[in-house]
């Protein structure tokens, strides 16, 4: 589409400070109000691109001191992403950005599973499979590869970029789905996180075998 090829456009990027090869991460999701386009489609998808970025740096330059190096940037729009996709409770997102800022300093991989699928693309259907988790050459597979991920992996609001800009000091490593709400058990050490894994699956049975 015409906005798809403005948001990979080198001219686009180089505009806007984006060091990546597209503006993904950096087309701030909000309500926009928007005038029917009379210019040609192109023109129109290019000032809807300009539209969605001018937000995310309006949103982004109010919660960094100064602006960050190009390092910095990736580092913070590709965690924030993640911190996104992991968690949809607002109140836990510093935490989840803490536990991926511990596993970084500790040279841990990051074990992310939004990443693997993210790099699967539309091949993938679900559920997430050990096959998956296992395979090197999906470059987004933070099960086999160090680090954060090539880029980021979704857009995301203001809530997760302040996390990843702040994220919660705390000795956690681990976390996983409660099951019994939307939030998430964080462990400091694989034992603990073992038995939350435990806890959530029994909490899985629970609910099946309440099913009508």
């Amino acid at each position: 589409s015409d906005f798809t090829s403005v948001i990979h456009d080198p001219e686009f990027l180089r505009h806007w400070g984006i060091p990546f090869g597209s503006a993904e991460g950096f087309l701030f999701p909000d309500t926009y109000l928007l005038p029917h386009p009379e210019a040609a489609d192109m023109e129109a998808a290019r000032a809807v691109a300009n539209r969605l970025v001018d937000t995310f740096w309006q949103k982004a330059d109010k919660l960094w001191q100064a602006r960050p190096t190009t390092a910095e940037l990736r580092h913070l729009v590709i965690l924030a992403s993640i911190v996104e996709k992991e968690t949809g409770v607002p109140a836990e997102r510093a935490r989840v950005a803490g536990v991926y800022a511990n596993r970084l300093r500790q040279g841990m991989l990051l074990q992310a599973d939004p990443t693997v699928i993210y790099g699967m693309g539309s091949h993938f259907s679900g559920p997430l499979l050990r096959r998956h988790l296992d395979d090197p050459g999906n470059r987004y597979n933070t099960y086999q590869n160090p680090g954060l991920p090539p880029g980021p992996i979704c857009s995301f609001g203001a809530s997760a970029l302040k996390a990843a800009i702040s994220p919660e000091s705390h000795d956690y490593l681990y976390f996983v789905a409660t099951g019994t709400d939307r939030g998430h058990a964080f462990s400091r050490n694989l034992a603990e996180h073992n038995a939350a894994v435990l806890r959530y699956r029994q909490a899985m049975r629970n609910k099946k075998a309440a099913a009508p």
